[in-house]
């Protein structure tokens, strides 16, 4: 194969910030696009076949539009980057970057916003339906968008009250060990809910109004007997609700409210046999107007990069479990009728 080569200018501003720490950014770039890179002052070069040069060169004005926008490049940003480009979709970082994308700051100034394709799905079907379902692997970012959305509508006013609320699962005799009263059993389960508050909102702010009740962090059973009017609901760990709790969530939701249901139906916790709520909604409610379901990949992991190997490396070895079982089963079947 005949070797190609282009040359870029990187502004000397930005170099650092683009190759990463010891390179580790430029380096991903050049095993990804399996293509040389050597920087001469601020001109570099890109050695390779033709179409990995141009897709490598893609991903680089990405990453110097981002570091432009003044972002620090993370993993996350280099790797998307070249999932994407892979696929075609060359300009797409940048533009998930716009400010116009900013759902709201957190109480360091850091703005929160959709950084991939499934997230910036996600925050646009929670503006237009009533109820979303987000659905997906442990990192992609659905429980913080959703509280960053509920949060907004509260001081923007568009709601009266948060509330905040996931099952309980071992709300039998484990929490009996537990010391303290009913609250301090069960806010270990609700800690991610709480420091999702803490980082957007700030602490002070945050119990202030939950002092007021406009801000409720409570386990699912509290949810029982209660129409819920004017408010942002964000229900987390759906996956471990029962059919009859998710159906007496859902028919809770009241006028003026919107609900957010998030979940990861391979990180069950139920008890074996077990039929999860958010599996049977899904299926019910996918037709219904006004009701929207987001599902997450891997791809849209934004934490550390070895979590989505983690995420890959599970659903390979499930794939392989559940095709071995479906062969065994048929196997089976073919010799009872025989």
């Amino acid at each position: 194969m005949n070797s190609y080569t282009e040359t870029i200018t990187i502004p000397n501003a930005h170099i650092q910030n683009v190759f990463g720490q010891f390179d580790k950014n430029i380096k991903s770039i050049e095993k990804g696009f399996h293509v040389a890179a050597v920087l001469r002052d601020d001109m570099l070069r890109i050695v390779g076949g033709e179409t990995s040069v141009k897709r490598a060169i893609g991903v680089i004005n990405e990453l110097i539009k981002l570091s432009e926008n003044g972002n620090v490049i993370t993993d996350q940003n280099v790797n998307y980057a070249i999932s994407l480009t892979k696929k075609g979709e060359v300009e797409t970082i940048s533009e998930l970057d716009k400010d116009t994308n900013i759902i709201c700051h957190t109480i360091n100034g850091k703005p929160v916003k959709a950084k991939t394709i499934g997230q910036k799905k996600y925050v646009d079907a929670i503006d237009k339906n009533m109820i979303v379902f987000g659905v997906g692997p442990a990192g992609t970012g659905k429980t913080y968008l959703a509280m960053a959305k509920a949060i907004t509508a509260f001081k923007n006013n568009e709601v009266n009250r948060i509330i905040l609320t996931r099952p309980a699962i071992e709300a039998g005799e484990k929490l009996g060990f537990l010391p303290g009263d009913l609250q301090s059993k069960v806010d270990p389960y609700l800690r991610p809910l709480y420091d999702a508050l803490y980082e957007i909102m700030g602490a002070e702010t945050f119990l202030k109004n939950m002092e007021k009740g406009l801000i409720e962090v409570a386990p699912l059973a509290y949810m029982r007997g209660r129409t819920l009017d004017n408010a942002y609901i964000v229900l987390d760990e759906a996956q471990n609700t029962t059919p009859a709790q998710m159906k007496m969530f859902l028919t809770r939701i009241g006028f003026g409210s919107k609900a957010i249901i998030t979940g990861d139906l391979s990180q069950k916790d139920l008890p074996k046999d077990t039929t999860s709520g958010l599996e049977i909604a899904l299926k019910v409610l996918h037709d219904i107007d006004d009701i929207s379901t987001i599902h997450f990949s891997s791809e849209d992991v934004v934490r550390h990069p070895l979590v989505q190997k983690i995420v890959n490396a599970y659903d390979v070895y499930e794939t392989k479990l559940n095709t071995r079982k479906k062969q065994e089963s048929d196997k089976y079947q073919t010799n009872k009728r025989n």
